[in-house]
């Protein structure tokens, strides 16, 4: 189950970054002439960022090997900075993400102009997709992971 698990939050997190992207530049381009251009993009990347929360908390608190026993050693947990990032940054950065892109629709859909509601989704999905871009485990970094995760 924890493989399952792991392999589809690794290969969501593709969807959630290609949607934040494009939320992000349909926000940026949206006018007058198409304002709810960003409207599919924003449904899809709080649609993806669901998912990877439920999938995340799923891993994180239930089957992870590693997180349950790292959690009680919280001392030795934030010395070492690959525990802390899995244990501490990485689940705060795509909290934030997550709740960053769901205020930002929630504050778009109430905007009363079409500009104030292109400037409430480009900040609010940019930040949303900046922090997931920085919370993710990049392949080349000390706590990086595979791009493309086909197992444990």
């Amino acid at each position: 189950m924890y493989a399952t698990v792991l392999i589809l939050h690794s290969w969501i997190r593709w969807a959630a970054l290609i949607s934040g992207i494009g939320a992000t530049v349909a926000a940026w381009r949206a006018d007058s002439a198409a304002p709810t251009r960003g409207g599919r993009w924003g449904l899809a990347l709080i649609a993806s960022l669901d998912l990877q929360l439920v999938l995340g908390l799923w891993l994180y608190l239930a089957l992870s090997p590693f997180t349950a026993g790292v959690r009680t050693n919280t001392d030795v947990m934030m010395r070492d900075p690959i525990l802390r990032f899995w244990n501490v940054e990485h689940p705060t950065m795509m909290l934030l993400a997550v709740f960053l892109a769901h205020v930002g629709r929630v504050l778009a859909r109430k905007a009363a102009t079409v500009s104030a509601r292109r400037t409430r989704s480009l900040v609010c999905f940019g930040a949303a997709t900046l922090l997931m871009m920085a919370g993710t485990p990049w392949l080349g970094l000390a706590r990086g992971r595979p791009l493309f995760r086909f197992g444990l």
